[in-house]
């Protein structure tokens, strides 16, 4: 128990106690707010930055809550008949290697280079989240065939989940709708699916690598349950736009101070 706590007050400073409880609150606020408009991970990232966690191992963390959600979510949809396994299984494998190659580049990447470029690229993803707008028509025709959508994009999108992560299932949503003029639901049951597999991914790279910091993210899953119970019950009181643009200023603010720090 003493080197427990020993480890603890050399991760998070001698209040660890406290900024697990803020942790945990940062995990249910983000959960309620991602189950509601999505962008979670733009709050629950600079938490941990804030917190004091090196960027790795905030992103590391971060995916440690990250499976549950999605991967309830890919159960529902399939259960549901949303999707079909056959559908998803390929583009879920594509998606799987892009995040395992992000999160490679990611841990060889410098320190201090992710000192920056985390919190500036988490700061564009937010005003993504805001000015991207949730509810596309898809068009008269496609624009990419399957193959190529599976081969390239797919990838892509899961090699910035794997490096980074916040929005990434409104970008395999949306790329879907654009590109394969599907229509906005099944283009969001389907990249529930390839979510999961982008979370799954990096952090079976990152606990090989040991950068996940355990009981933290584990404080943080029992946050996130919470939260996203909660989210759940208030799906149709809310109006999702104005979420979004709480998310996004508040991990911008959040943001600012880790780089001011």
């Amino acid at each position: 128990m003493e080197g427990l706590v020993a480890s603890l007050g050399e991760t998070l400073g001698e209040h660890w106690a406290w900024i697990l409880v803020l942790l945990a609150v940062a995990a249910f606020v983000a959960a309620v707010l991602d189950t509601l408009a999505g962008g979670g991970g733009l709050i629950t990232v600079p938490a941990l930055l804030l917190a004091g966690l090196p960027p790795v191992n905030a992103l590391a963390t971060n995916k440690l809550q990250a499976p549950g959600g999605s991967g309830m979510a890919t159960w529902r949809v399939l259960r549901m008949g949303l999707v079909d396994w056959q559908t998803v299984r390929l583009p879920m494998v594509a998606a799987f290697a892009g995040s395992v190659v992000g999160t490679l580049i990611v841990l060889a990447m410098p320190e201090g280079v992710l000192d920056i470029a985390i919190p500036v690229v988490l700061a564009l993803i937010a005003l993504y989240v805001v000015f991207v707008p949730n509810a596309h028509k898809p068009p008269a025709h496609e624009r990419m065939s399957r193959r190529t959508y599976v081969a390239t994009v797919v990838p892509a999108i899961g090699a910035y989940d794997g490096a980074v992560g916040p929005g990434t299932g409104s970008m395999f949503a949306l790329s879907q709708v654009l590109l394969r003029a599907r229509d906005l639901r099944h283009s969001t049951a389907i990249a529930k699916a390839l979510n999961f597999a982008t979370n799954m991914a990096s952090l079976i790279v990152f606990i090989v690598a040991g950068k996940v910091v355990w009981l933290v993210g584990g404080v943080m899953i029992i946050g996130a349950l919470a939260g996203g119970y909660v989210g759940s019950h208030l799906l149709v009181r809310v109006n999702p736009m104005v979420l979004r643009v709480l998310i996004a200023v508040v991990s911008i603010a959040m943001l600012i101070r880790v780089l001011v720090a």
